[in-house]
């Protein structure tokens, strides 16, 4: 496909119920120069019929391509990937959200202001939105400053905000094939950014209503109920088990990062190898940490815990 300043890419999976009013949403963008391209990974409803109605409806390229068919995450890599060589920026698309007018003019804006060959990555705050019952609420702020002792044990970049820069996308597209068992392509992408010196543009302005229901992947971090299954997640030990297959990855990648957060990912996961009063030591030494009180509070009891 010939190749707009932004490449949307749009993984689709069943997605057929809501997936109009996404693409309506690229229509209604107050920044034009943009092109499509949709992964779907073995659709069995109307999902692909309706993206072929879409791509003969606007003047913008459209693309759709099978997808690799191993989840969501492989899913968006296998995008990055098709982004290709000449794209300036790549919007990562959820099936189901609507995004806001304005949302790849802010995002556009926001990177161009940084330098060339700099890789930079742009996420924003969300509209948190229930379809069902009509109500709207914030997703949460991200006070502290984006950086990958941050990115080691915190996804802050919702995988349908992010739109990467050149230099980025550069970075995700030779480190994808190192990603065969990555938790969620966004916090991969925030943690390979930042871990080779680059730039995240975090937005507190929201861009798109992400819309909630009993399909979503991951789901936004927003309710009592949602921050209590997060610690249940903690004390399980899945919490852990995200740890493990990310520092697997990241080690495949390290050679990518600079020096000093190549130390950090090897104090982080030597960390986690050692008895009590060690452990906590090391963790302390990494300065892995999350955004809030509450947050570096739960992340500590994973420490005590074995469980991080």
């Amino acid at each position: 496909m010939s190749s707009p300043e932004v490449i949307v890419l749009l993984a689709l999976y069943n997605g057929a119920q809501n997936l109009r009013e996404q693409l309506d949403s690229y229509i209604s963008q107050t920044y034009r120069d943009w092109g499509l391209i949709v992964s779907d990974d073995g659709s069995s409803d109307e999902g692909p019929e309706i993206a072929r109605r879409f791509s003969a409806e606007v003047s913008q390229p459209v693309e759709l391509r099978p997808g690799p068919r191993r989840g969501f995450a492989q899913n968006f890599l296998s995008l990055l990937h098709a982004a290709g060589q000449d794209a300036r920026y790549v919007a990562l698309s959820d099936q189901d959200d609507v995004w806001m007018a304005d949302k790849l003019e802010r995002a556009v804006r926001a990177l161009r202001d940084v330098p060339e060959g700099v890789p930079a990555m742009y996420c924003s705050r969300t509209w948190v939105w229930n379809s069902r019952t009509g109500e709207t609420w914030l997703s949460h702020m991200h006070p502290r400053e984006p950086n990958f002792r941050n990115a080691l044990v915190q996804n802050i970049a919702g995988g349908n905000t992010i739109v990467l820069n050149r230099a980025a996308l550069d970075i995700a597209q030779a480190a994808a094939d190192e990603a065969s068992d990555i938790v969620c392509h966004d916090w991969w992408l925030y943690q390979m950014v930042t871990g080779t010196g680059g730039m995240v543009v975090y937005d507190p302005e929201p861009t798109l209503y992400y819309r909630q229901h009993n399909g979503n992947q991951i789901g936004a971090n927003t309710t009592t109920l949602a921050r209590l299954t997060r610690i249940a997640l903690i004390l399980t030990g899945r919490f852990r088990g995200w740890n493990t297959r990310n520092v697997t990855a990241l080690r495949r990648s390290a050679h990518r990062f600079t020096p000093e957060n190549r130390r950090i990912l090897n104090r982080f996961a030597a960390a986690r190898r050692q008895g009590l009063t060690r452990r906590l030591a090391m963790l302390h030494r990494s300065g892995v940490h999350r955004q809030t009180t509450g947050g570096n509070a739960g992340l500590w009891l994973a420490a005590f815990l074995n469980k991080f």
